[in-house]
């Protein structure tokens, strides 16, 4: 049989803790006896301070002792293993993105993917503003032309809807959703050439490549106009929005039926529900129709668009915009007919389309809820052209010089067409949270509709208005 003190090395060795519960026990025995003692003869001492109201369980050890015999533990098996037997670190979890369900990359690695697809090729900034700028002139006077060229063709007897913007307006949207919403067509762009990265990051590095500003600004903040349907909410409640002619396309009926203010007031409304609900609904439909296309849609090649289409655009773009100014001084044919469809408008396009661009890139991001650039830019646009409206339809002035009358209708369809834009509006709505895109919506829209009333409410409810010379 074994002794006692080895039976009791045992068990120290089995339960580690129970010499420490031991000596526990043993010194709160001493202590009450000691307190007994000191009661009779002298005060509390800070020693034999009274134990607290919840004593410590005794069946196991404090807290502080365990904390501090793994400490000694752990550093016990680091001095044993020593630097090259130490456990490598844990990776670190990736995360993924929500949309796609793919592990997201870091910045570094999406920055080595890039450089390897694009060979490493970056332009200096000032080149890359430069190919901007001249995407955003070429693709201003394709929108504007764009836009001219949907209303005149929805010019047609017993159209549906008395507004012709609406259609540009519907189709500048549909485009932009897709823009916003495609990863195919700038797949190869440097910072995210991943086609599965985060729909977020994407989005951001196609805001810096020249071609997408100007497809979307350009083109689609021109084809858009948001002055253009203010001024069709106004002429609908003052009744003198002007229907299709319905005997010949292409021309309006200068006869408008009277109606009292009631049936003019429904026309406000459904003028002004029916634009930002179809913009609404067609941004939508757009960025469907680019996951839908995903598959099929190409890749634009990296080196092509950058040493090749952007130095295009320079010279398109100028070109262009050149050579408009030639015909507005020399038109061919009809002087009052070239100068008031499409030559004027194209003149003053490309400074109203920048305008806007400069404006929202400086101020947009003043207030994160609430875009003052494109709110300002279709404030003052609104503004402008409820005043070129009234001087051209003044007697002394549009209503009776050609001239004046054609350079007019430029700033109204050109300056403030391009100034003024709908697609933008209408994604930046659907950006913001819900709250934030009534505000805005709503503010954009009661501001410049109240702008309109004062500003071609006080000709039109005075002295009137006349018809313009080049009508």
């Amino acid at each position: 049989m074994r002794s006692n003190s080895n039976v009791a090395h045992d068990a120290d060795r089995i339960d580690p803790y129970s010499n420490l519960a031991n000596s526990s026990v043993a010194f709160l025995n001493n202590y009450n006896m000691d307190r007994s003692r000191t009661e009779d003869n002298a005060e509390l001492t800070e020693i034999a301070a009274p134990p607290p109201v919840q004593p410590e369980d005794l069946r196991r050890p404090s807290l502080e002792n365990v904390e501090g015999r793994l400490a000694r533990h752990s550093r016990e098996n680091e001095a044993a293993l020593g630097e090259v037997a130490a456990p490598e670190p844990a990776e670190r979890p990736q995360t993924t993105d929500e949309e796609t369900g793919q592990a997201r990359r870091s910045l570094e690695e999406e920055e080595k993917l890039a450089d390897t697809q694009t060979g490493g090729y970056k332009p200096l900034p000032w080149v890359t503003e430069l190919y901007a700028v001249s995407w955003l002139i070429f693709f201003s006077l394709m929108g504007t032309l764009a836009r001219l060229g949907v209303e005149a063709i929805t010019l047609y007897p017993n159209s549906p809807f008395p507004s012709r913007v609406l259609w540009a307006n519907l189709g500048g949207s549909l485009f932009m959703g897709f823009l916003a919403e495609d990863r195919r067509l700038f797949q190869q762009e440097w910072g995210s050439p991943d086609a599965k990265a985060p729909a977020s990051n994407h989005l951001k590095v196609k805001k810096t490549i020249p071609l997408y500003i100007g497809l979307a600004t350009g083109f689609c903040g021109s084809f858009t106009s948001f002055s253009s349907f203010i001024r069709d909410c106004f002429l609908a409640l003052t009744n003198a929005l002007e229907a299709p002619s319905p005997m010949s396309p292409y021309h309006t009926d200068p006869l408008i039926a009277h109606r009292n203010g009631g049936f003019s007031f429904l026309a406000l409304l459904a003028i002004m529900i029916i634009h930002p609900a179809i913009s609404l609904a067609a941004l939508q439909v757009g960025a469907q129709l680019a996951l839908l296309l995903q598959p099929a849609t190409p890749t634009l090649p990296f080196r092509f668009c950058r040493q090749v289409l952007d130095p295009t655009a320079f010279v398109l773009g100028f070109g262009c915009w050149l050579g408009a100014v030639f015909l507005a001084i020399w038109p061919p044919g009809n002087d009052i007919k070239w100068r008031f469809r499409a030559v004027m408008p194209l003149v003053f396009a490309p400074p109203g389309c920048l305008l806007r661009f400069y404006a929202s890139k400086h101020m947009n991001a003043i207030v994160p809820s609430f875009p003052l650039g494109t709110f300002a830019a279709n404030i003052f646009g609104t503004a402008v052209l409820g005043m070129a409206f009234d001087l051209q339809h003044a007697r002394g002035i549009g209503g009776s010089g050609s001239n004046a009358c054609a350079v007019l209708q430029g700033v109204m369809e050109g300056f403030c067409g391009c100034l003024t834009t709908v697609s933008t509006w209408v994604a930046e709505i659907n950006g913001l949270r819900r709250r934030h895109g009534w505000i805005y919506g709503s503010a954009s829209v009661g501001i410049a509709l109240a702008l309109m009333i004062v500003i071609m409410g006080s000709m039109g409810w005075t002295v009137g208005f006349s018809p313009p010379a080049c009508s």
